[in-house]
């Protein structure tokens, strides 16, 4: 058997491995990751806040509890997350948002939001509607070259 053969069958071996590997740890983080979605839908309650201020921050500047800030592995600590900063009742509270309602959070607006612990999960609504974002039309190709007035 020639040698570059051997080698081929040894790379292809070494890359099925690697890839039943990959599987078998995706399908763990998977199930891992759908026990937690069951944990956050079965804690979550509706409660009524003021969004004060929302943004991207570090999980280090955004003065959230200790423990959450012990419990987060060192790699994860940089990273930035959605935080609002909103008023439950007479407490000013920050909490994390979820990624996929971050951006539909009114700022400076009672809302009424479904919480799981310190995460918000949804909005269930908010005071006077809420707003309506449009978004910008699109320029033709030879409209982008025109100068605007």
């Amino acid at each position: 058997m020639p040698l570059a053969l051997k080698i081929v069958l040894i790379v292809l071996a070494v890359l099925v491995v690697a890839f039943i590997a990959l599987l078998i740890y995706g399908n763990h983080l998977r199930k891992k990751s759908e026990a937690q979605q069951a944990q956050i839908e079965a804690a979550k309650q509706v409660m009524s806040m003021l969004i004060i201020d929302k943004k991207r921050m570090k999980i280090k500047d955004a003065s959230l509890p200790k423990i959450v800030l012990e419990q987060t592995p060192k790699y994860l600590q940089g990273a930035k997350l959605p935080i609002v900063k909103a008023k439950v009742g007479p407490r000013i509270m920050t909490l994390i948002a979820d990624e996929k309602i971050f951006n539909d959070i009114p700022v400076k607006a009672e809302v009424k939001a479904e919480v799981s612990g310190i995460y918000i999960v949804g909005i269930k609504s908010v005071r006077g509607g809420m707003p309506v974002k449009e978004e910008p039309k699109k320029k033709g190709f030879f409209a982008r070259f025109k100068k605007s007035k």
